[in-house]
């Protein structure tokens, strides 16, 4: 083993300094309510107390249940904080208090659990997450269903799903896990036996919850969230003490990915093996420098194995190498890989005598680590049809200039050859044609740098070597030395060319890569489906030289209702021959078009865009030429699928953001129609019971009833009736301003005229009430529509009256600020609680009333609201000026610019 693998992980190192600064956490895990997480985190905290570490009880919910009660007995249990919200006292673990008091260990309980408003922090384990910043050790618990990745997973289990979840880092971050596990009969048992629940909660829990099934999941999802942060846990102490393993606590499998043509099949074992075993596997392709020679199918062999196996669940990851079996067992010891997976060879063994066989080092290298040789098995010639596109050669530039280049170097060798024979004497001038050698590689590659070898040693015999100016060697022993400096010159040449593939293959991918993340970057900052597609058309016209356009269906997943929704340049169009290669492409999920094996006569190519739900979009690419070949190359098409990958999950993470937006807006449109029913049935069937009864009344008692009688049934009829306009007033000027219908004049408007005809409408409803009026003379002009605000202050005077009690004051007044005029309409009602003021001009939302008969519709104020902010005002909720109990609504109106002239004319 090399020095620097036995040498421990930098990272982990500094992981385990950074944790030995912190707090240590230990969890209690358990499948389900009831196991005794609570009562095993106690027993732990007195055992600790008995060896005289400083315990304190933070936060302990017993629940009622008597063991767990008895286990506090003994304990230090910190005060808690308390609350205040609605009305409501709430008690809260008390965090300042307890990093002042600065205990060795706190018992926090129900990791989970929210906290109430107010507190510093919205979740209790953002709490912990403290104390372990103020090197505080915490005992916490937590049950497998409050687990964030896991919460899905157990609501499909239980078909219950809580609200309340811990992300997964905090417990990735614990540095223990303790799995509190009780079998599914005795929490049966104990539920049975109210330990758990008082009995009708535990008979319903029975039922829905605390099936066997369901418990015995739980505890395997409970189980292997454990082994997965042991397994963690164990992979960092390898790492952090240099131990090279593996230690087969866990199984994990590496398969090796290379260019032969049945690769496809050893994903297949690797993924088949993994199954068996329930365990993660892992595809590598080692890029040596041969990858550099590969042609362009194996490159292409290459990229399809790495997709499949990340098809197929596995992890597919490519590293550089200078040897495929050094790169494997480094891997390989640094992750704890148990199993290795390799195709055997289908080289002949003279191909292995020359240059080594792969799996005979492997054998001898992976210590400890079982290695399968798979056979190889035929490859499917249909396995990646659906991605069979024809690509064209790479265009290549001659090198001409670099074997000039080596011609220009070996001659500036041999002048300063020349000068240091004459001029030094020394001995040894070969060297200086070696760094000709060294040169023409670094700069040219190998073959170049091979020819520069060869000349240069055929200059270093020609002027140096007695007899002068002949290629033929006098003494024997300059024979040896021209053959030894021959070999050092190809050697070095071949190393140094080695040395420059590398580093052009790592330029070139990070290349690629900072293009490939600017380009990822860039799409998730997007949220709009336009701007997506013209990111994505642009970058992929900008890195390919391509014209690009990019269609989707208009009529969800209609293939026929393609359209081009962006296109790079933005002029570009498509033949009919070109959509009905879109639309064939986007039904059947392959490429088709110039290039394919489907209508290869049309001007472009399009590729289908796909996700692991459905195809979302197809891609068409095309040059400015009009032929019919292939457009890409092998490098450009792989390029290309990576980009096209990434505008795949973008198309549908904004289409999935749609559907949400559209399924909140169906629910909201659900819900104020059943808002809307219910308050039609409940309000309107009030006034028009009253006019049925009223003119029954009528009716039965013609000729019996005395005027005074008669006279106030007719009054009962018409106010019920007013009433009933009023309803269905609001609701058609809801519609009006949800449809954008206002017939908006806006005109400069006396306020006071607005104020008297709006009390005078108020009359009926402000019954009972005294009305108050205070508006200075020298009040402006304001801009804006005179019925619509008459309306607007008509309704928040209707509900004025409606809320303050029989007998008080409403007043209305209004004064100047700046270039507006305020205008409130104050009562001495109960007033507006805070929690409503935010939804108080929601539609049909309606504060509750004590008296239920006076609650209109909930419409009033929403449309009070629509025909200020119409009119440029704003209409909010304030607190009363003199602090006194009631409601208090301001409108704010721009006072109007043409308020002077207008007077002027009016006196004139």
């Amino acid at each position: 083993m090399a020095e620097d693998e036995r040498r421990p992980s930098p990272d982990a190192l500094l992981e385990a300094a950074k944790a030995e600064r912190r707090g240590k956490l230990k969890i209690f895990l358990g499948a389900a309510p009831g196991v005794g997480k609570t009562y095993e985190m106690l027993r732990t905290a007195h055992a600790l107390r008995k060896d005289g570490v400083d315990v304190v009880v933070g936060v302990v919910e017993t629940h009622g249940r008597a063991e767990t009660d008895a286990m506090l007995a003994g304990l230090e249990v910190f005060p808690r904080k308390t609350l205040s919200y609605r009305g409501q006292t709430l008690s809260e673990m008390d965090l300042d208090g307890l990093i002042a008091r600065r205990p060795a260990m706190v018992l926090v309980d129900e990791l989970a659990h929210t906290n109430a408003p107010g507190s510093r922090h919205a979740k209790r384990h953002s709490d912990v997450e403290e104390l372990r910043d103020a090197g505080i050790d915490v005992l916490t618990t937590l049950n497998v269903q409050h687990i964030e990745s896991l919460n899905d997973v157990v609501a499909r289990i239980t078909r219950i799903r809580v609200r309340e979840t811990v992300p997964d880092q905090v417990i990735d971050s614990a540095d223990e896990v303790e799995v509190i596990d009780l079998t599914p009969a005795d929490l049966i048992k104990r539920l049975g036996e109210g330990k758990v629940y008082v009995r009708d909660q535990a008979q319903r829990a029975l039922k829905h919850y605390f099936s066997p099934g369901n418990l015995t999941a739980l505890r395997e999802l409970a189980l292997r969230r454990t082994a997965q942060r042991v397994d963690d846990q164990m992979v960092t102490y390898m790492r952090s003490h240099a131990i090279a393993g593996p230690w087969a606590a866990g199984d994990r499998l590496l398969v090796c990915i290379s260019d032969d043509p049945a690769t496809g099949g050893m994903i297949r074992h690797a993924k088949r093996m993994s199954d068996r075993l329930k365990a993660p596997f892992t595809a590598i392709y080692v890029e040596t420098a041969r990858h550099q020679r590969l042609d362009e199918a194996a490159r292409d062999r290459v990229a399809d194995a790495l997709r499949l196996a990340e098809q197929l669940g596995g992890e597919a990851l490519t590293l550089p190498g200078r040897t495929v079996t050094e790169a494997l067992v480094t891997f390989a010891h640094a992750h704890n890989i148990t199993q290795i997976i390799i195709g055997k060879s289908q080289r002949s063994r003279w191909f292995e005598m020359v240059n080594g066989s792969v799996v005979h080092d492997l054998l001898r290298r992976a210590t400890g680590i079982s290695v399968h040789v798979i056979a190889s098995e035929q490859p499917d010639p249909d396995s990646n049809a659906a991605r069979r596109v024809t690509t064209r050669a790479p265009v290549r530039s001659a090198d001409y200039k670099a074997y000039l280049a080596g011609t220009l170097f070996t001659a500036l060798a041999l002048g300063a050859g020349v000068l240091v024979d004459e001029w030094l004497g020394v001995q040894n001038i070969s060297l200086v044609f070696l760094m000709a050698v060294l040169g023409s590689a670094v700069l040219h590659g190998f073959l170049p740098s091979l020819f520069t070898a060869v000349l240069s040693v055929a200059a270093y015999n020609f002027f140096f070597l007695p007899p002068l100016y002949t290629f033929s060697v006098g003494d024997p022993a300059n024979i040896w030395s021209l053959v030894f400096f021959t070999g050092v010159a190809m050697l070095a040449s071949r190393l140094t060319a080695r040395v420059r593939e590398q580093a052009e293959i790592a330029r070139i991918r990070a290349r690629t890569t900072a293009q490939l993340s600017a380009f990822a970057s860039k799409l998730a900052g997007i949220g709009d489906m336009d701007d997506l597609l013209w990111a994505a058309s642009h970058q992929i016209a900008l890195m390919l030289k391509l014209r690009v356009v990019l269609m989707l269906p208009a009529d969800d997943d209609n293939a026929a209702s393609l359209y081009p929704a962006s296109a790079y340049p933005p002029d570009d169009q498509i033949s009919n021959a070109d959509h009905a290669a879109a639309v064939w492409a986007f039904e059947n999920g392959k490429p088709a078009g110039r290039g394919a094996a489907t209508l290869p006569g049309t001007q472009r190519l399009y590729l289908p865009l796909r996700t692991e739900r459905a195809t979302v979009a197809v891609a068409g690419i095309g040059r400015d030429d009009a032929g019919t070949g292939p457009l890409l190359t092998p490098d450009e098409r792989r390029l290309l699928d990576a980009l096209l990958d990434q505008a795949s999950v973008a198309i549908e993470r904004v289409k999935l953001v749609r559907a949400i937006d559209q399924a909140k807006l169906e629910s909201e449109t659900e819900r104020l129609r059943s808002a809307m029913l219910t308050s039609l049935s409940h309000d309107l069937r009030t006034p028009l019971a009253a006019i049925i009864g009223t003119v029954t009344g009528l009716k039965a008692g013609q000729g019996r009833l005395d005027p005074v009688e008669t006279a106030s049934m007719l009054d009962t009829l018409h106010g019920e009736a007013e009433r009933m306009a009023r309803f269905v007033r609001n609701l058609l000027d809801m519609t009006r301003l949800e449809a954008g219908a206002l017939d908006l004049k806006r005109e400069p408007i006396d306020l006071a005229d607005v104020v008297s005809g709006a009390v005078r409408r108020a009359g009926p409803v402000l019954t009972g009430h005294m009305v108050e009026i205070r508006m200075p003379g020298d009040l402006p002009l304001v801009q804006g529509d005179h019925l619509l605000l008459e309306q607007a202050l008509f309704n928040l005077l209707d509900n004025a009256g409606k809320y303050a009690p029989h007998g008080s004051a409403v007043r209305v007044q209004a004064q100047k600020d700046a270039a507006h005029v305020k205008l409130r309409v104050e009562d001495e009602g109960p007033g507006i609680p805070e929690e409503a003021r935010a939804r108080i001009f929601d539609k049909f939302f309606r504060v509750e009333a004590k008296d239920h008969r006076t609650a209109g519709t909930g419409l009033g104020l929403a449309i009070a609201r629509g025909f200020v902010e119409a009119m440029g005002g704003t209409l909010t909720v304030r607190d009363r000026a003199d602090g006194e109990p009631g409601a208090c609504l301001e409108m704010t109106l721009s006072v109007d610019p043409r308020g002077d002239r207008v007077m002027e004319e009016a006196t004139a």
